[in-house]
């Protein structure tokens, strides 16, 4: 298959997978070179040959059955096999960031749907995967991506605080929510915390001092500096915004069109002075507008943008041209959360709308800290980038099992979710490597 295809792999038939088992091997052996001892590689790779080949369930029974072995092989290599899923997370993204165009570090988080209360982190709760509240996980991940291909690199299993004993003050739900922990093996050291601070913490886990190297592998391939996308779950909080600029990164993140700010000519004027007291600081002569007002006063700007090609083509776009109408305006994100220049100025930014010719008004807006001289094209591409975790999570869920994890234990669902991302990096591996035969 081509490189960039969003084509979701179904399951590979036993002589696909005896077709690429080499190859297969090769890869799996690198990824969980970690591991201490052979008998735990040979058990990682029969794991993910399970996750690759055809089926409907992806949990252990099923898989052992068609592999041919004892559940209980899979499930002592899940349960309580001594290995680090980080470590092995860590050699996935590190192959795909020295292998693969690296052009965006896409944040989101999705759902699991879940009967009981015995699964880590199960709770009553909103998914945006399933657009409800239902009772259900919800993981947040992180993915290295371009338009070419991506890698669900690290992922976060969010805490509702009715499991964090330490933040319930009624002491009889603070008791059960210590057994449950207790029989789920969550690490005292994993409490509530906000899904955007899971993602700022994986971020650097991946890219930080002492961290997994990511960057310093996609600097020696000639690659870039990453921009951090996500979407308005994420990117409408000022505080997620302020602390990716605070820690140097570039952003292309959706917001909602009531967000506020000033127009990117405006600024703080001073004020009188009546001598008494300490001076009044400069101020905006008048209050935020909303990013919808800024840009329907904008209207003229907006233009054809086409930001890449699908696989969907018609008669009527026989190329699968991916397009819009976008303007890009320089606007000023007002906010409390946001650090303002020693004139009282707010940092300038890119806004830019998608506002398609058929509708009455913009249908998406994005805040972007790209410099300013950046075409809005470049814009438009990277702002649409979060394309790929869709993708990735579609390709998890229908082809490879992410979501088919029947046991209760932290530790397990994260190792389930690892040897699915080293399936899928194995996948994407054999996709851009035209001397590979490609799976599915």
């Amino acid at each position: 298959m081509a490189g960039g295809s969003c084509v979701v792999i179904k399951g590979m038939t036993p002589d696909e997978i005896a077709e690429v088992r080499p190859q297969l091997l090769g890869f799996t052996a690198e990824m969980l070179g970690g591991l201490a001892r052979k008998d735990q590689r040979a058990a990682g790779e029969l794991y993910v040959r399970g996750l690759l080949a055809d089926g409907q369930r992806k949990s252990m029974v099923p898989m052992a059955q068609r592999l041919g072995v004892d559940h209980q092989r899979l499930q002592q290599f899940i349960t309580s096999s001594t290995w680090d899923y980080a470590a092995v997370r860590r050699s996935v993204a590190r192959w795909f960031a020295g292998h693969q165009p690296m052009q965006a570090l896409v944040v989101d988080d999705t759902g699991f749907p879940k009967d009981g209360d015995a699964s880590p982190f199960v709770a009553r709760q909103y998914s945006g995967t399933l657009g409800k509240t239902a009772n259900c996980q919800v993981a947040v991940s992180v993915h290295l991506a371009s338009d070419e291909a991506s890698c669900a690199a690290d992922w976060r299993l969010y805490c509702p605080e009715g499991w964090d004993d330490q933040a319930l003050e009624d002491p009889v739900a603070a008791a059960a929510a210590r057994r449950r922990r207790e029989r789920a093996g969550i690490p005292d050291e994993v409490r509530h915390r906000e899904k955007w601070r899971l993602a700022l913490d994986m971020i650097e886990e991946m890219t930080g001092p002492g961290g997994w190297g990511v960057l310093d592998e996609a600097t020696a391939a000639g690659g870039t500096r990453p921009v951090v996308a996500a979407d308005i779950g994420y990117g409408d909080n000022a505080l997620f915004r302020e602390q990716l600029t605070a820690a140097g990164w570039q952003y292309a993140l959706a917001v909602k069109g009531g967000t506020t700010a000033h127009d990117g000519s405006d600024a703080p004027l001073a004020r009188p002075y009546g001598g008494l007291g300490q001076p009044p600081k400069p101020a905006y002569p008048g209050p935020p507008a909303t990013l919808r007002t800024l840009a329907l006063a904008h209207a003229g700007q907006a233009r054809p943008v086409t930001w890449r090609h699908g696989t969907r083509a018609s008669r009527d776009n026989p190329d699968a041209a991916m397009a819009s109408h976008f303007l890009a305006i320089r606007v000023r994100p007002a906010s409390r959360h946001i650090t303002r220049a020693a004139d009282r100025s707010y940092p300038a930014c890119w806004l830019l709308a998608e506002w398609p010719p058929e509708a009455d008004e913009p249908t998406g807006y994005w805040l972007s800290t790209l410099p300013e001289g950046t075409p809005v094209e470049e814009l438009v591409r990277l702002a649409k980038v979060r394309w790929r975790i869709e993708h990735d999570y579609r390709e998890l869920k229908t082809g490879l099992g992410l979501d088919h994890f029947e046991g209760r234990s932290y530790l397990g669902w994260h190792r389930h979710v690892t040897l699915a991302v080293l399936a899928q990096a194995f996948i994407t591996k054999a996709r851009t490597d035209p001397k590979a035969p490609a799976p599915g």
